[in-house]
């Protein structure tokens, strides 16, 4: 077992030059902040890390796990062609909210809807990172060029606050071939916010998930089931 501490602010000064375009978009400031970049980490893990370190599972603190982490590496052999990164669906109705604007000029989209059919956005709670098919992907490299972020903002009217997680669902939006969907009990969140703040009716659709739990998640300060 070998261990590798991380300095942050040798992180966050390689980030910064490269997520410096999308911080203000996606970010819970007015402006950009040089630490905010370290809320980037995963979108340019593949420029950071190491050559030979080729997958890295990134997760939250508030996480819970009822299976071997270990398992959660066998989903990189589920990854489809062109696939870049595993991450879970979004279970609140949040982007729902954000791409109102979105929303309101394309009524028939599929952009903020529930599963199993729309695309109600990404958590980025639990991420499995392909840091090999990262950097071999033109495309994704290209989505990281800030007339590529300018660009998508504009078309999708969006503006965020949750760093990494806005950017993946955002280009979901446009190239869901770059992800492969992690099913829900990898990364089962429990924050019921959006329930009591004006979408009540559609709250459930988004929230449920069927099958035995493997990683909760207790995002929102959310308490999470004793065993």
């Amino acid at each position: 077992c070998q261990v590798v501490v991380h300095d942050v602010n040798e992180l966050t000064e390689k980030l910064f030059p490269i997520v410096e375009a999308m911080q203000k978009h996606f970010s819970a400031g007015s402006g950009t902040y040089y630490s905010d970049s370290i809320f980037f980490l995963s979108v340019a893990m593949h420029r950071i890390m190491p050559k030979e370190i080729t997958r890295i599972i990134q997760v939250d603190l508030d996480l819970k796990y009822k299976t071997n982490i270990r398992d959660l590496f066998d989903e990189f052999n589920n990854f489809p062609e062109g696939a870049v990164i595993g991450i879970a669906r979004e279970m609140q109705p949040v982007y729902r909210h954000t791409f109102w604007q979105y929303r309101r000029e394309n009524p028939q989209t599929k952009v903020g809807e529930p599963p199993p059919d729309g695309l109600p956005g990404f958590n980025s709670g639990v991420l499995l990172l392909n840091l090999g098919a990262m950097r071999q992907s033109k495309l994704y490299n290209q989505l990281l060029e800030p007339t590529m972020v300018q660009r998508l903002t504009e078309k999708y009217h969006f503006k965020g606050h949750l760093g990494d997680q806005d950017f993946f669902t955002m280009v979901g939006m446009e190239h869901p071939e770059l992800f492969h969907v992690l099913d829900c009990t990898w990364n089962r969140q429990l924050c019921t916010w959006w329930r009591d703040h004006g979408y009540s009716d559609v709250f459930d659709q988004y929230f449920q998930c069927e099958g035995e739990v493997r990683i909760y998640h207790g995002n929102c300060n959310t308490q999470i089931p004793e065993d």
